[in-house]
């Protein structure tokens, strides 16, 4: 098994290594846990320069879409957390998955630890350039998704308002229904924009023209809930209804603001990539075990998004890996077949 392979099995995939060793045996070439482990954390040393790249390049994205999911490292749980003399307020652990639009480019950035999302895009934008604009944060509703001391334009989740309505369906049927159909209607014309490969502005115009009418009759609809007093506000419907108004502003930055996505959906299929570790392999025994996979996990998800082949991808940067070092700009999902092939030809 090559180290490429054993990457892409155990970050890609969510393979424990208990389980590789296990076919490993039988396939009558051994590989021991431990040893997999030691191949990983070698290979590990020659992709930090190119992880610390996307890091730079993702602090400086148009759009920033930030969630979090749980995580389980050993080392700071129970007993072990207090020998490390950890903050006792902090208790939870999380990897957040950070999605950076720049351009064309799609970067994927995870962190694992006690720090939440809004503390990790916090640290992110620690490294964007003075001169850039502040960018459109896409998240849920929570608090601890914003950065402290860093501005964002917030733009909030649709997909998370309209999963508060479907939880009440059997109670609230047409109700219910009429939002999901109307918010179909958003979707359909953003669907469209897709089809028609309309830039930022175009689309904007287009959800301006088609979509404005359909959520101001919308926010009409859930206002008069209340007031006529058919739907009561502590009631499972009433606090999904809250949910919409409270946070409209940013639900409807699409409307407002060119490039605001509808929804937080392409961070959220990204952090299944560390939940489906989560279940299969447990826990992280370390922090550093955590960083390993945080890198290994944002070079083969950026891979992905950039339409590159993560297992060539991994290969190419590991043959290639004092180049890489020299240059990890030019060694990134979506530039470095031409990087390859530019080398090559230099030394005919």
């Amino acid at each position: 098994m090559s180290v490429a392979s054993l990457r892409l099995l155990k970050y890609g995939t969510g393979m424990p290594f208990y389980r590789l060793e296990r076919l490993q045996e039988n396939l009558g070439v051994p590989l021991p846990s431990s040893t997999q482990w030691d191949l990983l954390e070698a290979a590990r040393k020659n992709l930090e320069p190119v992880y610390d790249e996307l890091f730079r390049q993702g602090a400086q994205g148009e759009v920033i879409h930030n969630d979090d999911t749980k995580v389980r490292i050993l080392e700071l749980m129970g007993k072990r957390r207090e020998r490390l003399h950890d903050p006792p307020e902090r208790t939870g652990l999380f990897t957040t998955g950070l999605i950076s639009r720049l351009g064309n480019r799609t970067i994927a950035l995870f962190f694992s630890g006690s720090r939440h999302a809004g503390e990790n895009l916090e640290k992110l934008l620690a490294l964007r350039e003075a001169e850039r604009a502040p960018p459109i944060q896409m998240c849920d509703g929570l608090d601890h998704n914003k950065p402290t001391g860093k501005e964002t334009i917030l733009s909030n989740c649709m997909s998370h308002g309209r999963r508060r309505f479907l939880e009440v369906l059997e109670s609230f049927p047409e109700e219910v229904r009429h939002l999901i159909d109307e918010l179909a209607k958003i979707y359909k014309v953003d669907a469209i924009a897709r089809e028609r490969r309309l830039d930022d502005e175009e689309r904007l115009a287009l959800h301006q023209e088609k979509s404005a009418p359909v959520m101001s009759d919308l926010k009409l609809w859930l206002e008069a809930l209340f007031e006529e007093k058919k739907v009561e506000p502590n009631s499972t419907l009433g606090a999904a209804v809250t949910y919409m108004l409270k946070r409209w502003e940013p639900l409807t930055l699409f409307l407002r603001k060119p490039g605001a996505p509808l929804d937080n959906n392409i961070c959220e299929r990204g952090l299944k990539k560390a939940i489906l570790n989560r279940k299969n392999s447990l826990f992280f025994k370390t922090r550093h075990g955590a960083q390993v996979g945080d890198l290994f996990l944002s070079l083969i998800h950026t891979a992905e998004l950039c339409g590159a082949n993560a297992f060539d991808y991994l290969n190419t940067l590991s043959r290639n890996a004092k180049l890489v070092a020299k240059t990890p700009a030019d060694w990134l999902p979506w530039n470095y077949r031409e990087t390859l092939e530019a080398s090559v030809e230099a030394t005919k």
